[in-house]
């Protein structure tokens, strides 16, 4: 997840002299594409991406291993690629697929009554999601709710902001939840609220708890 530290896992399959071992690790489309150089005992920074300043090291322990996989730290957006890792002297490469997630906890809120079906409209929103998710709701019972398809905007990081709105009934226990998830990166957040029998009657209020809290409103 993105601000993390990951590794990049690579390992030769023999044991190496660290004196005398040549690695390249880099991303193919990068200029320079070197996010990081290994020179017979010691790293070469001469030809490393800016980018990576800092951010990627080898665990020189395990070098002999013929473990040279890299670690990088506080991983960005920007990161997110296929990388190389290159013996040149063995002609032998590996490559390495980086995918770095962010996400946030979904906002709920009433967002006013629908005189048609006597409901509850309420809206749902969460930013900084990255690769684009999907947001739905779940009645009390857990079962998906007919909602329309979310709104999706990306800020210029390509990062996504996504909202949705779904008017609710009466319902059993009339909890509702707002769940927005991303597969890839197997991450979910989600965010409750429970909406008192006599709001759905026209009451003025109504309650919304999230991660162990609750708040109370009147209107």
């Amino acid at each position: 997840m993105l601000g993390d530290d990951v590794v990049l896992p690579c390992h030769l399959g023999v044991s190496v002299n660290p004196d005398e071992l040549v690695l390249e690790w880099g991303r193919l489309d990068l200029n320079p594409r070197f996010v990081f150089m290994w020179f017979e005992g010691s790293e070469n920074v001469n030809e490393k991406n800016m980018e990576f300043k800092g951010r990627t090291s080898l665990f020189t322990d395990r070098l002999r291993d013929g473990d040279v996989s890299l670690r990088l730290t506080g991983v960005k957006h920007s990161d997110n690629g296929r990388f190389r890792c290159y013996n040149p002297k063995e002609m032998k490469e590996y490559y390495v697929d980086l995918l770095v997630g962010s996400a946030s906890s979904p906002g709920v809120s009433l967002s006013g009554l629908d005189v048609s079906s006597s409901g509850v409209m309420l809206d749902c929103s969460a930013a900084g999601w990255y690769p684009e998710p999907e947001m739905f709701w779940l009645d009390g019972d857990g079962n998906i709710m007919s909602a329309g398809p979310a709104e999706k905007s990306t800020d210029p990081d390509g990062v996504y902001t996504v909202s949705s709105r779904v008017t609710v009934e009466k319902r059993n226990n009339n909890n509702f939840t707002c769940r927005v998830q991303q597969r890839d990166v197997n991450q979910s957040r989600e965010t409750h609220i429970h909406v008192p029998g006599r709001k759905l009657k026209h009451s003025q209020h109504f309650s919304h708890f999230s991660n162990g809290s609750v708040w109370s409103c009147f209107r």
